[in-house]
């Protein structure tokens, strides 16, 4: 009789926890540029779409806006399946891609695209103080570009210094290569120019949190380039950027970075809160 009351108390327990388990919804394919422009581009009515996932009943919670990696010229929008179910919302992006276009409208339609969450996402519950950039390497480069130079986000009207955090993952910090192709220029000539986040080094940004694989292992020195913003960050006196180097890991390096990404999340949405 005690062993079946037990069980009976385990089995409420559970069900009473799968009751309160969050559930989540997936939004797809939304456009996040207006209704002219599609109309007048059908290459922006295919790419220039975004999914969000989102935590349903639920209100105030932090979101990822997630650029997806491929050299500016490849991959589609993603939802990273180690974001999903971790009480945050994630805004998978879909942007246009080299040679269709050029760097400059890629950069354009990162912007937009966050713009488009800071206009939108309380509509699905989320709080616009909590929303934060991420991306790898494409996208972690998309992510430093409109996070450091505010002009592409000042273009809609909005603030880059509101992003709650900027969070590159193995992100070029020079010139992007696509960019140099499109000057002629070699992968293994640097540039820094307006299309470099490098250029865009300043005191009052958003918290930037810069991740890369091991330095002997990532691409086109790629650690290099993060670890030498991180110190123009500090001549500038930024106290808000961090560097973390992944030993072991080369540039695929987003198994071991997604926790550190979700970790930094919950510790500037402890601080808001405060």
């Amino acid at each position: 009789m005690k062993k079946y009351i037990s069980l009976m108390i385990l089995c409420c327990i559970y069900f009473s926890m799968s009751a309160q388990k969050t559930q989540y919804d997936l939004v797809e394919n939304i456009p996040y540029y207006e209704i002219e422009n599609q109309a007048i581009d059908s290459y922006i009515s295919e790419r220039c779409v975004l999914d969000i996932y989102y935590p349903k009943d639920s209100k105030d919670f932090p979101t990822v806006v997630w650029f997806h990696g491929g050299g500016l010229t490849g991959g589609r929008k993603e939802i990273p399946s180690a974001l999903k179910e971790k009480g945050i919302a994630v805004v998978g992006v879909g942007y246009r891609l080299s040679p269709k276009v050029t760097v400059q409208q890629c950069i354009e339609d990162a912007a937009a695209s966050v713009s488009w969450a800071f206009d939108n996402i309380e509509k699905y519950g989320g709080n616009k103080s909590l929303i934060f950039v991420s991306g790898h390497s494409a996208g972690g480069y998309l992510t430093a570009m409109i996070g450091l130079d505010k002009s592409w986000l000042n273009k809609h009207q909005k603030d880059a210094n509101d992003i709650a955090g900027l969070i590159p993952f193995s992100g070029q910090m020079i010139s992007h290569f696509t960019y140099r192709k499109e000057l002629q220029i070699s992968e293994t000539q640097p540039l820094v120019d307006k299309f470099a986040p490098l250029f865009h080094v300043r005191k009052d940004t958003p918290p930037l949190l810069l991740i890369t694989g091991d330095r002997e292992m990532e691409m086109l020195g790629r650690y290099e380039e993060n670890a030498y913003l991180y110190r123009m960050m500090k001549v500038l006196g930024n106290t808000s950027t961090r560097l973390f180097e992944l030993d072991g890991y080369g540039h695929d390096m987003t198994e071991p970075a997604f926790p550190l990404l979700l970790r930094e999340v919950e510790r500037i949405r402890k601080e808001y809160k405060r």
